[in-house]
């Protein structure tokens, strides 16, 4: 158990992960792949599996969802994909917020540090723009925040093939893209001034490769598994770690903290005033 740290400089960007986290997409996965499994005479999905999955490039998770179910030799990554897209296509249009995100984005449309610097953000999901488009295009509002260069999506040229959650390509793209679009006069942002908001333990992993503080609210079920032993995702030691332990956190660092809800934020907690 370390020491925890205290002496963190005020957050100065917020990187959110999307599905599960802003919007109640996890769940419309499970039953978008519990429809299509039930086809093939197998499933359910459960957290012992999902939460392997999570954050993690499409192709790479569907490859370990079938061997999990040993369907391997019934039907490829290409077929099961295509028919669970026609699946979501219909079920990802129903997707909303998850309780506090619409309050916590509006807090952040105007937060600066305590010094009087401003807060910025970005988005940075393994969602490629097809399925951005399908889950959000009926909530644009909710997405306005983010503006179209600080957007990183799964499918994002600048993220490397292979290099998906848990590798912290995504979040180091995010951070670059916030650099690159600061006004004048802003000095650029370090990875520790960085706050990542995830639901999967992959992003958490993610997250904290990047050098970045983060925030671990996840679904219900998946805290479930991981009662007692939450100390380790905090330290990116948690399931989908496949990293060298030096890459990661030690438990106990106080590089991160977990939420049931993103509601009520401790803002004051990072160094981040709103409402100003």
């Amino acid at each position: 158990m370390a020491i925890p740290r205290t002496d963190f400089p005020p957050i100065r960007a917020c990187l959110f992960d999307m599905d599960g986290l802003l919007i109640n997409t996890e769940d419309i996965y499970t039953l978008c792949h519990n429809i299509l499994l039930s086809r093939y005479n197998s499933g359910p999905m459960t957290w012992d599996i999902k939460s392997q999955l999570q954050g993690r490039p499409a192709a790479q998770s569907i490859a370990l969802l079938l061997s999990h179910f040993n369907l391997t030799s019934t039907v490829d990554i290409e077929t099961y994909t295509s028919e669970l897209h026609a699946i979501q296509e219909e079920e990802f249009r129903k997707a909303a917020p998850l309780p506090g995100v619409e309050t916590l984005l509006h807090q952040l449309e105007t937060a600066r540090t305590k010094g009087g610097e401003k807060v910025h953000v970005a988005l940075a999901t393994s969602s490629g723009q097809g399925h951005f488009r399908i889950k959000t295009d009926h909530i644009p509002e909710l997405f306005s925040i983010f503006t179209s260069e600080r957007r990183i999506l799964g499918d994002d040229i600048r993220i490397p093939k292979g290099r998906g959650k848990p590798s912290p390509d995504i979040y180091l793209v995010a951070l670059k893209a916030i650099n690159d679009s600061l006004e004048a006069g802003e000095k650029a942002i370090r990875p520790e001034e960085c706050l990542v908001f995830e639901d999967g333990i992959p992003g958490v992993v993610a997250g904290r490769r990047a050098g970045m503080r983060v925030v671990w609210c996840p679904h219900e079920g998946l805290a479930g598994l991981w009662v007692g032993r939450e100390g380790e995702v905090l330290a990116g030691r948690g399931e989908g770690s496949e990293v060298e332990p030096e890459q990661l956190g030690v438990v106990g660092d106080g590089w991160g903290e977990q939420r049931r809800t993103l509601e009520d934020f401790p803002w004051e907690k990072y160094g981040v005033v709103t409402g100003v």
